[in-house]
């Protein structure tokens, strides 16, 4: 008579018990996914505009976009998602994206990792910390150096009307001699939990 209700609450109290998330506990898969789903949302937009403007005036018309609009993106899927949403990088092209310790360590661990022979396409980092007496999840994601980014992220071989460019817009930079492939910088993203 009780039967097959026992065996329904017994089935459900071994899903319980084996589920990787307790009550109350972050999903750190969860998180992971929603994070890298804003992620792409920003980097999607970014090189829509990127692949705009390098069809209407090359690198230099590319430069301002950049400067300009990732910054205006960035804000607007961190409105949208509730996510923060930035760059950075170890060879910083903007000062205002400088990296804080938790993006600092994320990189460094990038680095030698990829001197050990890891792609940094596959390059990710993810962890819950405590930010001013709140639990935060932060997500850090290597950016690879793709063909076209070699224009103005490359080394010798950026033309002298993009290095003038650069100059006006960052006197500082610091962000070229990188390869196909190689590991230029950082998405970085958190979110306050609940």
């Amino acid at each position: 008579m009780f039967r097959k209700p026992l065996m329904a609450l017994t089935g459900l109290s071994l899903l319980l018990a084996i589920s990787p998330v307790r009550a109350g506990e972050p999903d750190m898969a969860a998180l992971t996914q929603e994070g890298k789903e804003v992620m792409m949302g920003f980097g999607t937009a970014l090189k829509a505009e990127l692949v705009k403007a390098m069809k209407e005036g090359g690198p230099t018309k590319a430069i301002p976009v950049c400067n300009v609009e990732a910054p205006k993106l960035a804000k607007i899927a961190s409105d949208k998602s509730g996510w923060a949403v930035g760059r950075s990088s170890h060879k910083l092209r903007n000062s205002k994206n400088a990296p804080d310790p938790f993006t600092r360590a994320a990189i460094d661990d990038f680095l030698a990792r990829e001197a050990a022979g890891e792609k940094a396409d596959k390059m990710i980092k993810t962890a819950i910390v405590e930010e001013g007496g709140q639990k935060v999840f932060r997500l850090v994601k290597a950016i690879p150096t793709a063909k076209p980014c070699l224009n103005c992220h490359g080394g010798a071989g950026v033309k002298p009307k993009v290095v003038e460019a650069l100059a006006k817009l960052y006197p500082d930079d610091a962000a070229r001699g990188f390869s196909e492939g190689q590991m230029r910088g950082v998405f970085t993203l958190s979110k306050v939990l609940r």
